[in-house]
């Protein structure tokens, strides 16, 4: 459902993201981790058509992101880490806004929106303008949006930034429903907890290059170590190459 095929991202001689080769199947929720400057975010970008690769291929759905970006796009829900909402619209213009723009008709919006805005605690917000919002509430309205069109692929950059506890367990069994109905998450995020508890497999970055990848077993065979948490894990293999590269 999301291949990475040899992509790389450098600004200058700089490589973010270097020769980075990556599947994701249907279905799966897959846990993606590094350090602050790894290159998780640029890969997130690239991912989702807002970044373009300087050399690879992005394919989504059996889509080539760089050859037909718009019907790549139009599989994709994609949850930046900053996003930017027009604050001058209210909850529910800014998801019109957005149906509008993946060609959700005008039949299917409404239950659709409101079913959204329900499950994401912001019904009675709707027709409040957006920069009333706090933090938490605009993140639950852009994962609201992201689901209008029912999208194949969800790609997120740190989705519990933000959110309170309640929210954030919402949002964990959310993705788990939505990969049983088939629904492909990519999941990039700080928190080793969300990653360990949501996620099928996870892949670990570190200066622009996966170093690791599989289930929390077998990254714990990878660090060479038993029964640890995953903090351990992630500490192990990353101050690994660190010893290597020093």
């Amino acid at each position: 459902m999301i291949q990475l095929k040899e992509i790389t991202k450098k600004y200058s001689n700089f490589a973010a993201v270097e020769r980075l080769n990556l599947s994701v199947e249907k279905g799966e929720v897959f846990g993606f981790l590094g350090p602050n400057g790894a290159g998780k975010t640029t890969t997130i970008k690239m991912m989702g058509g807002v970044l373009q690769p300087t050399s690879g291929t992005v394919t989504i759905a059996g889509i080539n992101m760089q050859n037909q970006p718009e019907e790549a796009k139009s599989k994709v829900g994609f949850i930046p880490d900053r996003p930017y909402i027009y604050e001058k619209l209210t909850g529910m213009e800014f998801l019109r806004f957005t149906a509008d723009l993946y060609g959700v008709s005008e039949n299917g919006f409404h239950k659709k929106a409101i079913k959204n805005l329900e499950m994401f605690s912001l019904a009675d917000w709707s027709d409040e303008l957006i920069q009333s919002y706090s933090h938490g509430m605009k993140q639950r309205l852009i994962m609201s949006a992201a689901l209008l069109h029912d999208p194949d692929v969800i790609i997120v950059d740190e989705p519990m930034v933000g959110l309170d506890p309640a929210a954030i367990i919402m949002v964990k069994k959310l993705f788990r429903r939505l990969a049983q109905k088939g629904v492909t998450i990519f999941m990039s995020t700080h928190t080793l907890k969300v990653a360990e508890d949501t996620c099928d497999r996870i892949g670990i970055i570190h200066k622009g290059r996966l170093i690791a990848s599989g289930t929390t077993k077998d990254l714990q065979r990878e660090a060479n170590v038993t029964d640890a948490d995953l903090e351990q894990v992630f500490l192990n293999l990353t101050n690994n190459v660190l010893d290597h590269n020093s």
